[in-house]
């Protein structure tokens, strides 16, 4: 009986002692090596700290030097030359695009002006000139004003066959832009044009000036519509020149004194309705 409490107090230690044994926590072992590289790397970046720490004004400068990259600065190089590309696009477009997609860019911008700088003027005749009015579309449009002969072709919507403008196309039809009658005055022809600025005369109405006084006024009324016509003719000869769509291709090529065997080209109706009487001095 006693054997047996004795063997039993044997056997709960035992199971006791296995249990404790299995709850103990067991200890990791650290490889050596592997803690002396650690602490080796911790102890190289605290020593590099401490140097950048106690640098000379010119230890720094040099280590700049040596951890300079040029990529910043080509970053910025780029950033500056967009900026600057908007800006000037800005300006020259008056304000239509950042991006030069302009309608109308200036001429120094299109390849026509540059290769008509190189190439130097062209000389047509009328008849060569003929050849441009925009029915052959394998050539430039070109119209003529003034004896100057300017490339439309950036406008065939307008200058073309089916344009509104068709009648200055192929031609120098100085005398339409003042007369406004396009088609039947497609010449360059500026004799007589004056006269739909003269009043009409009439006997009564005249008689309330002197002979003399009369000339004078004729003389007077005459250098006054030549003035006219010219300021006429010169507004659309500037609006072509200062164009930025289109571009100075050359002249006109004509004999000398060609207009001495041209007739003479009565006023067209339609100018020649605007006329009036002269107006009776109130005096």
């Amino acid at each position: 009986m006693t054997t047996t409490r004795s063997g039993g107090v044997r056997q709960r230690k035992a199971k006791a002692s296995a249990a404790t044994e299995q709850k103990s926590p067991q200890v990791e072992e650290v490889d050596t090596s592997e803690a002396e590289e650690i602490e080796r790397e911790r102890e190289e970046v605290e020593t590099e700290r401490l140097r950048r720490k106690s640098r000379s004004p010119k230890e720094k400068v040099e280590d700049e030097d040596d951890e300079y990259s040029p990529w910043v600065d080509i970053l910025r190089v780029i950033s500056f030359l967009i900026f600057a590309s908007c800006a000037l696009s800005y300006l020259i477009s008056g304000g239509e695009t950042f991006t030069w997609g302009m309608k109308h860019p200036p001429k120094y911008l299109q390849a026509d002006w540059w290769k008509a700088k190189f190439r130097g003027p062209l000389y047509l005749t009328p008849a060569e000139l003929a050849t441009f009015d925009g029915k052959d579309e394998t050539k430039p449009l070109y119209l003529a004003i003034n004896g100057t002969i300017y490339d439309v072709s950036s406008n065939r919507r307008t200058y073309g066959p089916e344009g509104s403008y068709r009648y200055f196309a192929g031609v120098d039809a100085a005398r339409s832009y003042v007369t406004g009658c396009f088609a039947e005055d497609r010449t360059p022809d500026m004799r007589g044009v004056e006269e739909m600025y003269l009043p009409l005369d009439d006997p009564e109405v005249d008689s309330h000036w002197s002979p003399a006084e009369l000339a004078a006024l004729k003389e007077q009324e005459r250098a006054d519509a030549l003035q006219r016509v010219h300021d006429g003719l010169l507004h659309w000869v500037r609006f072509f020149e200062n164009s930025p769509k289109y571009t100075k291709v050359g002249y006109v090529k004509r004999p000398k004194n060609w207009l001495a065997s041209e007739p003479r080209r009565p006023l067209c109706k339609s100018a020649a309705k605007g006329r009036t009487k002269r107006t009776i001095p109130t005096n």
